[in-house]
């Protein structure tokens, strides 16, 4: 079976028990690993129960065959019903897999993860084909996912969460669920007891990168004291001045292609709520100003300079921060020209 990806969640909270293997896999090896452990929490209570739980690997199904059909037909000395996890799943066992589907044994679930399999995969194939099998697909988590695993998190710590600190918190976080639960975590942390609500100052201090978010909001203030600040906090923190640098380069990448956007015939607000992820709300103004003047080819040239400095930096043996000062300052101060002539 293929499972869609709007009944994934209710799937993985209530799995088919027709289901005899489920397969788990995509680019966010976070999400599939948390999905997979919730499969296997629906079955037992817990995952280190040595009488109810074994994991396999690959290559010691690839050695003896008959282990998983062994796994599948035993019985838990203290009853219920067993789970058999193999991780890291690749083609190789597909035929091993498919003559297990086509004659299981025992009732134990078997819960496979593994990477981001094509659409050519052997063993995705097999799962999304069987009828005693699944397979669930898990990607990158999107804008509203990445609040709805925030808003859980933060409820449950009997918090609330600021409209402007959501925002922030959503555009810093994605790509790896396991990443978001670790950086929310570290956020409520930080926030501490006898706090009631989680503010945007909090989500500014302790997540993602709070430099690069200095950097990229002095670039769009468009003046050369904003960057003036943004360098002495970013430098002050540890922060290197590649790391300056290729913040910068995030900062007219996102310039570059909004101004494309207007170049083929959309509204400043359309290129920028194009922008993914969106556009935080404290760089908007900044970023409308400047794209009233910016046009893509002077940000592609903005971002060639910039590829430059990153380069200078990493060979001419000169002050790396004085390069990457300069050229910052410079690209501030031509941002502010443009803006005053518009």
């Amino acid at each position: 079976m293929k499972i869609p990806p709007s009944r994934i969640e209710g799937f993985v909270a209530r799995p088919d028990p027709g289901a005899r293997a489920i397969l788990v896999y995509g680019p966010d090896a976070g999400l599939a690993r948390e999905r997979a452990e919730r499969l296997c929490l629906s079955v037992v209570p817990a995952l280190n129960d040595p009488f109810r739980v074994v994991e396999l690997s690959p290559s010691v199904l690839r050695d003896d065959p008959a282990r998983l059909a062994d796994e599948a037909a035993q019985i838990s000395m203290i009853g219920g019903r067993r789970v058999i996890r193999v991780r890291d799943g690749t083609d190789d066992i597909a035929e091993l897999f498919q003559a297990f589907l086509g004659s299981p044994v025992g009732d134990a679930l078997v819960v496979v993860d593994a990477a981001d399999l094509p659409a050519r995969s052997k063993l995705r194939s097999l799962f999304e084909s069987a009828r005693n099998a699944a397979a669930l697909a898990c990607y990158a988590d999107r804008e509203e996912d990445i609040a709805a695993v925030a808003r859980q998190m933060i409820k449950q710590a009997g918090l609330t969460i600021a409209p402007d600190a959501l925002e922030c918190l959503v555009g810093d976080l994605g790509g790896d669920r396991q990443i978001t639960r670790r950086e929310i975590e570290k956020l409520l942390l930080y926030v501490g007891a006898g706090a009631t609500q989680v503010h945007l100052a909090d989500v500014e201090a302790c997540v993602g990168d709070s430099a690069a978010h200095s950097i990229e909001g002095a670039l769009a203030d468009g003046s050369q004291e904003a960057v003036v600040r943004a360098l002495a906090r970013a430098f002050a923190e540890g922060e290197s001045a590649v790391g300056v640098a290729r913040a910068a380069q995030r900062y007219f990448q996102r310039l570059h292609f909004a101004a494309g956007q207007i170049d083929r015939g959309k509204s400043i607000e359309q290129a920028i709520g194009s922008l993914r992820p969106k556009l935080f709300w404290k760089l908007r103004d900044g970023v409308t100003d400047q794209l009233r003047t910016w046009t893509s080819r002077r940000a592609a040239e903005a971002l060639e300079r910039l590829t430059a400095v990153e380069l200078a930096c990493k060979t001419t043996g000169m002050p790396d921060e004085a390069i990457v000062t300069r050229c910052l300052l410079e690209l501030a101060s031509a941002a502010g020209r443009q803006t005053r002539r518009a």
